[in-house]
């Protein structure tokens, strides 16, 4: 019998069969709605509406852009989100 509900496999144990197509169906349906509702003039201005959305803006819709992993040249590498430290009694 089959699991009702399998976990998704992560996208970096994926193997050879590459990204997640319904992720990809996604991600194209996002992009022509954002398209038909004003593409990015309309996303400046609805920004700009309200403190409020342009804070939106910077802490969940840019921040999606950026990656989850940065190397430096100096050997140095930082993980995004950090792990916070537990207290030690």
């Amino acid at each position: 019998m089959a699991n009702p509900n399998p976990k998704p496999i992560p996208p970096d144990k994926r193997g050879k069969r590459g990204p997640s197509k319904v992720g990809l169906a996604a991600k194209e349906v996002i992009q022509m709605a954002s398209e038909r509702l004003g593409g990015p003039d309309r996303l400046v201005a609805w920004a700009k509406e309200d403190p409020l959305n342009e804070r939106a803006f910077w802490s969940n819709v840019y921040p999606k852009l950026l990656p989850l992993q940065l190397t430096g040249d100096v050997g140095l590498t930082i993980k995004w989100p950090v792990a916070t430290p537990s207290i030690e009694r």
